[in-house]
């Protein structure tokens, strides 16, 4: 998707609907954001600390391994004005290497490759001296971020998923982000790793391939390391006129209540320079039988309860609604589109794009996966 040609808004937003692949009569929605572009060059200084998983269940090719490759692939790409600390953890914690410049590659590149794995996971307390390392070189107006690379099997300390989480949202005041890189099959848990970023102000990438590693690491560094809009949040409002239901596919464990969109105090997700966030939504259309039965004392059907409003608007699928804020900042921002309904006749007629069809794939194979009843 095409970045914003102008400086004025972290983010452009594109939407494009076609017929839903899966279901006859349903329609696909699809909404996606695209952050400004950054050169590399262009970044703030940045002060990283690798905080690297080295217990026993990292031993396996696909994880330890696999993370020495691909961190060495980041720090290719390090300034001379970018530090990196490597904090590690097993049964206890160590500091492998105190904050050192971007321009003594190797030296940060023969750490890397003395790690060895075995013994415990001891992770709360390497997350809690990592951030420790993070807040002792805090560049203000810079990137401070923790990479944490794991397969999430914490055993020793603090195993507790919710303390963990609560832990990481506490530390996220200091300015400190941290993002998670996922490594291994098996006794891999995404969850909790997955948690731990959206906790603490950071992405979650899974890495499985060295290809992959340099795709997140060297290919999209800005978009993993510096961010242009902080807690985003996307609202839709459906026009009941045209639309009978709706259902949002994916990011069901980042969902809000109505009320959280205009509490600025309510966190939701960061995104980067250069990052891409697809959103999908499967529509039902008035004129289709819908899944969910009409209430006995509710609305008329396919009509708001002061309907006048919504058939003046015929021509509008419903009402778009974003607010982030700016880096740095404490209050957020709201900008807004009408989404258009070309109507179902024109809309059998449309050809959908290649990002369209491309989205449309990943998320019925993600639906297939979990044996989704729709």
């Amino acid at each position: 998707d095409a970045a914003p040609t102008e400086g004025k808004t972290p983010f452009a937003v594109h939407s494009e609907l076609a017929p839903s692949p899966w279901k006859k009569g349903n329609v696909l929605l699809r909404v996606a954001l695209k952050g400004q572009a950054l050169a590399p060059e262009a970044m703030p200084p940045a002060n990283l600390v690798f905080l690297i998983d080295i217990s026993g269940s990292m031993s396996s090719d696909e994880r330890l391994p696999l993370v020495k490759s691909s961190l060495k692939l980041l720090v290719d790409k390090l300034r001379p004005q970018d530090k990196v600390a490597i904090v590690t953890y097993a049964n206890g914690t160590r500091v492998a290497l105190t904050p050192t410049s971007g321009s003594q590659k190797a030296e940060i590149k023969a750490v890397i490759d003395s790690l060895s794995a075995s013994g415990g996971t001891y992770g709360a307390g390497g997350i809690q001296l990592a951030y420790a390392m993070a807040e002792q070189n805090l560049l203000p107006g810079g990137i401070n971020r923790i990479l944490l690379a794991t397969d999430g099997d914490f055993n020793v300390g603090i195993t507790r998923f919710e303390s963990l989480k609560d832990m990481v949202q506490a530390k996220r005041k200091t300015g400190v982000a941290l993002t998670t890189l996922g490594f291994g099959v098996g006794n891999y848990n995404e969850h909790l790793i997955e948690q731990l970023a959206d906790a603490g102000n950071g992405q979650y990438a899974y890495i499985d391939t060295l290809s992959e590693g340099q795709k997140v690491l060297s290919e999209e560094m800005t978009a993993s390391l510096a961010v242009v809009a902080a807690d985003v949040k996307a609202q839709i409002e459906f026009n009941p006129a045209v639309i009978r239901e709706y259902r949002q596919i994916g990011y069901e464990n980042r969902a809000l209540q109505r009320e959280d969109f205009t509490n600025d105090k309510v966190d939701a997700g960061e995104m980067g320079y250069g990052h891409g966030v697809t959103m999908l939504y499967e529509l039902t259309p008035v004129s289709e039988k819908g899944l969910i039965e009409p209430l006995r004392y509710g609305k008329a059907e396919g009509k708001p309860e002061s309907h006048a409003k919504a058939d003046n608007k015929a021509n509008e699928l419903g009402f778009l609604r974003l607010r982030y804020k700016k880096p740095g900042e404490e209050s957020s921002q709201e900008m807004s589109f009408p989404l258009a309904w070309p109507g179902k006749d024109k809309l059998a007629k449309q050809a959908a794009s290649d990002d369209f069809r491309f989205s449309a794939a990943v998320a019925a194979f993600g639906q297939w996966l979990r044996q989704s009843p729709y």
